[in-house]
């Protein structure tokens, strides 16, 4: 008798167990581990796409979260929406605007859009331009350049969204004193300047007073209220480069302070306070040291409340006057 080893199997159908061989059994198996072996990578699928579906929802509910916003921003300005072309005026027009400036404008215009004389390029925070005097000007400008000059034409797939976008933004960069309820007097302030503020000690305003600080003859069209308010109150709180004042120690140990007029890799230059210039080699001088701190004295505790918002109301109207 063949003493063959039995195992169980499937039913067979009517709730009995059919017996199988040991000698097939090696087969049975071997392919029950191919069907695992290729089950396996599908089940591994599954989970994987199961895990790769939480990040994917998480960009989703984000993506929503950052749209959803933009769509009820108001306009930034009413003046960027003058050229009925442009629909493109939220503050989230303006970034974007803003962010094309500084890869394709800044070079020329600078950083702070107040141009470069040595380049040409004008001032863009001023809202008055030689060939466009208004938002649809601007545009055509930026599309095709002005021909004889340095300002070429975008690249011709540029998207008009782009550079209405830019126009947004340049557009933002002037105030337009209709926008503005200030609580100051002008003709108080004007006395608060020449009196009280002791202002023309150190500042311009149509070549009139000193050039240890910044001109203010027009300082109204590149500074906000708020902004003034703040020059007033924390001079040291934003300070350009151009107005940092620099100690030099020359070569037979005597001093020389005064405005950092200019700096390069092997240069510097200063003004000090009888306006007077110093040129230097830095090869040539023992060291030189930065003051990155303002020269203009905090009136926060010099002016009231009242007298500050007088000097803010009148810095802010000084502007060229438009012609008609």
């Amino acid at each position: 008798m063949n003493s063959t080893k039995k195992r169980a199997s499937p039913s067979d159908g009517q709730g009995r167990l059919k017996s199988v061989d040991s000698d097939i059994m090696p087969h049975i198996e071997c392919v029950d581990r191919r069907v695992h072996r290729r089950a396996l990578p599908k089940e591994m699928a599954m989970h994987w796409i199961k895990w790769a579906q939480i990040p994917l929802i998480w960009t989703l509910i984000m993506g929503v979260w950052a749209v959803g916003p933009v769509a009820q921003e108001p306009e930034v300005t009413d003046r960027a929406a003058a050229g009925e072309d442009n629909l493109f005026t939220t503050r989230f027009d303006r970034r974007m605007g803003e962010r094309s400036f500084q890869r394709q404008c800044s070079r020329c215009h600078g950083q702070d859009a107040q141009g470069n004389d040595e380049t040409g390029a004008p001032d863009l925070t001023t809202g008055r331009f030689a060939n466009a005097s208004s938002p649809t000007g601007v545009f055509n400008v930026i599309r095709s350049g002005i021909s004889g000059t340095a300002m070429l034409p975008v690249a011709a797939n540029t998207p008009d969204k782009d550079i209405w976008q830019l126009v947004t933004y340049i557009d933002s960069l002037s105030a337009n004193p209709a926008d503005f309820d200030l609580a100051g007097n002008v003709p108080n302030g004007r006395q608060i300047y020449a009196g009280k503020g002791n202002c023309s000690n150190c500042h311009m305003i149509n070549s009139d007073g000193s050039r240890l600080g910044p001109d203010l003859s027009r300082v109204g069209e590149r500074r906000r209220p708020t902004e003034l308010k703040s020059d007033l109150m924390t001079p040291n709180a934003e300070v350009n480069p151009r107005w940092w004042t620099v100690k030099v120690t020359r070569a037979d140990g005597s001093i020389v302070e005064g405005l950092r007029m200019s700096e390069d890799t092997f240069t510097i230059r200063l003004m000090d306070q009888d306006a007077n210039l110093w040129p230097f080699l830095k090869s040539e001088i023992q060291s030189y040291e930065r003051n990155q701190e303002s020269t203009m004295p905090s009136y926060e505790q010099t002016l009231t409340t009242e007298e500050s918002d007088d000097l803010v109301a009148y810095l802010f109207s000084l502007r060229k006057e438009r012609t008609q």
